[in-house]
């Protein structure tokens, strides 16, 4: 008998049956007779659409719903031995740690210190206990150099990785993690996903991670169970769950999947590493489809050996520019002198790991941070979406957040018409990004003049891969319509899909730039899925690498 078989006979971590709930003054159930079981050190996958309820069900493993949420449930909840609807998220801290969507509405105290200590003092233990948790946690999860930091110098992935140990510091029997890796760099989002694996292979502690981009955890996981409209709709193994979803539901299907789907070749791979064995065992050798080279778009001050392409007329350039921050009451070099600049029409991802100056370059060109020395120009103005969603919704309904034919637009735009009459506050994460989205473009989406330089700042959080082919969609029109389009993101596979150029900052200045093609192939962590199985030269998407496995000329 396995592991996993003898840890099911114990205890589950997590059961919940027959769970059914509503939001107030919602028109529809957001859970609808749920039932499953979470076994003591397994890593269960919670896959599914944008809406599909998978938040809504770790808020009510934690005790949110319905305890803050409010609204209508049945059906029962248990929690480590504790029933979630009667005990509440206060009693539950003990027993069970969360891992909200938007980290920035957790975090309550001032320091990094001290809001990973919190639940360790709230629970009263002891303070060399304490200090050797917050230790052990900080070192986990590579931010022990943040723990003298205020909160609100950090960047979106550095707060993310403190919600998260925040979550763990207490060493909780079941973790519940919602969109866990969505602002993390491909290095801190893969090593979160190991920690995690291994946490429940050592200490029993059990897993339910909600997350969009399966080709991150999806090797990790003992079990996958997806979600729609609220139900589950398919509970099994991981590769069962690939055969399922070809059928189900293809925009759950992993680019690797794809690609081998594309292909014409079995079984499908959970990930990387199955990937690559099952070609090797097939002898089938990929080769560079025919046809030129990509050709490396010029850096400022970096061209020698490089084809040099005119670029089109200016929406945005930077020379020599530097960002100051103060972080703890002294000044911190976050931009160091950085030259950039981007055409109008152009389509370029902006990457880089955690606190690389992404987010900060793009606020400096939207005049919310100054610069200290250097030129900065956007001659034809700009329309900014920041990371936080929240930053744009100030009223308690959709329509009135966006009024009249113009905002129904932009509300169609996104796929969100349906929603008029709603609160922003009861929408799902991903449905608060598209929310957001449309109220930064308003009356500029359907039709309206663009600003020359559209920054968008890590915009596929909380959103399924059929919303980010819109997305895509939406920033093609956009620079077709003549906008420079700089989209801030972690998310390589998005990149790929949309973008022509990719710039990837490090500690504040530029240290590649080049055609998504060539910088997203050939490496090891800013690199797609398809790129690290097969290892090709320019091949980054599932289309391209079943072209190349057919020795085809790429699509």
């Amino acid at each position: 008998m396995s592991e996993l078989a003898i840890r099911r006979g114990a205890a589950p971590a997590l059961a919940v049956e027959g769970l059914g709930y509503a939001y107030p003054h919602a028109d529809r159930s957001a859970l609808v007779d749920v039932s499953l079981e979470v076994a003591p050190g397994e890593f269960a996958l919670l896959a599914g659409r944008s809406a599909s309820g998978k938040s809504t069900l770790l808020k009510a493993a934690c005790g949110l719903v319905p305890h803050f949420h409010g609204g209508e449930i049945e059906g029962r909840v248990g929690v480590a031995g504790h029933e979630a609807i009667v005990a509440g998220p206060g009693e539950l801290a003990a027993v069970v740690g969360y891992v909200a969507q938007d980290p920035e509405t957790q975090v309550v105290s001032t320091t990094v210190a001290a809001e990973i200590e919190l639940p360790l003092e709230l629970r009263g233990d002891a303070p060399a206990d304490r200090a050797r948790a917050v230790e052990e946690v900080a070192l986990a999860l590579a931010v022990p150099h943040l723990l003298g930091r205020t909160v609100d110098t950090l960047s979106g992935g550095e707060l993310q990785r403190v919600a998260l140990a925040a979550a763990l510091v207490t060493r909780p029997r079941l973790v519940l993690l919602d969109e866990p890796t969505s602002q993390l760099d491909p290095v801190a989002g893969d090593e979160l996903i190991w920690l995690l694996r291994r946490l429940n292979e050592e200490w029993g502690v059990a897993v339910l991670l909600a997350e969009h981009r399966l080709e991150r955890c999806l090797a990790a996981a003992d079990r996958v169970v997806a979600m729609e409209a609220g139900m589950v709709s398919f509970d099994g193994a991981p590769g069962e769950f690939l055969a399922w979803s070809q059928e189900a539901d293809p925009a759950l299907t992993t680019p690797a999947a794809r690609l081998f789907s594309l292909a014409g070749i079995s079984p499908l791979p959970v990930g990387v590493r199955a990937a690559r064995r099952t070609l090797e065992a097939s002898e089938l050798a990929p080769s560079v489809p025919p046809g030129s080279p990509p050709t490396t778009v010029p850096h400022p001050g970096k061209g020698e050996g490089r084809q040099i392409r005119p670029l089109a007329a200016s929406a945005f350039s930077a020379t020599a520019v530097w960002v100051e921050l103060e972080r703890d009451e002294q000044p911190h070099d976050v931009l160091r002198g950085l030259d950039l600049a981007v055409g109008r029409g152009e389509r370029v991802a902006l990457m880089g790991r955690n606190g690389a100056g992404k987010s900060t370059l793009l606020r400096a060109a939207a005049g919310l941070v100054d610069t200290v020395a250097g030129k900065l120009e956007v001659p034809t103005g700009l329309a900014l979406l920041t990371q936080n969603p929240s930053d744009y919704l100030v009223r308690e309904r959709i329509g009135d957040e966006l009024p009249g034919e113009p905002g129904m637009a932009a509300l169609r735009t996104v796929g969100l018409e349906h929603a008029v009459d709603a609160d922003p506050r009861d929408l799902s994460g991903g449905e608060r990004q598209r929310l957001a989205l449309a109220i930064a473009l308003a009356g500029r989406i359907d039709g309206g003049e663009l600003p020359g330089l559209v920054a968008l700042d890590e915009p596929t959080r909380g959103m399924d891969r059929a919303r980010k082919d819109d997305l895509v969609d939406l920033v093609t029109d956009l620079a077709g319509r003549g906008a420079g389009v700089v989209v801030a993101t972690h998310d390589v596979e998005f990149a790929a899909a949309f973008a022509t150029r990719v710039v990837l900052l490090g500690d504040g200045v530029v240290i590649a730039d080049g055609p998504a093609a060539e910088v997203l192939s050939g490496g090891w962590y800013f690199a797609t899925e398809v790129a690290r199985v097969l290892d090709l030269p320019g091949v980054v998407t599932p289309e391209q690498g079943a072209a190349a496995l057919r020795g085809e000329e790429s699509p």
